[in-house]
């Protein structure tokens, strides 16, 4: 079993591996049970697809992988707090817990701006943890931004 300083760890390699695709580095692993079921970064400009962020990617290969939608039995890690769109799927795939790295005071849904993980109106309640490797996913972002000034 993964711990989550070493899930992030794997998370923190598929956003390196979007930046080298010249992608906003954000990455997202699943876990089920302890094991690895998908891995994904951003490929927003890789698919010129607005919805081809790291969460949803790595939740269509879990899910294709398990071959069911519904993720409860699964935790995601991801360098960067979900936005509205990414937040939305987990709480829709029913997915058990959620690990943040860095916060987005600009666009986060779980916390930021919005929570949506814990939004009594909503059918699902997600727990989640923040913190995790922060420093690490907050520099690849400061770097990819700063290097596009």
């Amino acid at each position: 079993m993964l711990s989550d300083h070493d899930a992030m760890g794997l998370a923190l390699e598929a956003a390196q591996e979007a930046e080298r695709l010249g992608d906003v580095p954000i990455g997202a692993v699943v876990l089920r049970h302890g094991d690895v079921v998908a891995i994904a970064g951003n490929r927003r400009e890789v698919h010129k697809d607005p919805t081809a962020h790291a969460e949803v990617l790595a939740l269509r290969q879990a899910a294709d992988l398990l071959g069911q939608w519904r993720l409860d039995e699964c935790e995601l890690f991801v360098t960067l707090e979900p936005c509205a769109m990414c937040a939305g799927a987990i709480v829709n795939a029913r997915v058990q817990r959620v690990v943040i790295g860095a916060m987005d005071p600009k666009a986060g849904a779980v916390g930021s701006r919005y929570n949506l993980f814990t939004d009594p109106r909503l059918n699902h309640e997600v727990t989640h943890e923040t913190g995790i490797r922060a420093e690490e996913s907050a520099e690849l972002l400061r770097r990819f931004f700063a290097a596009r000034r």
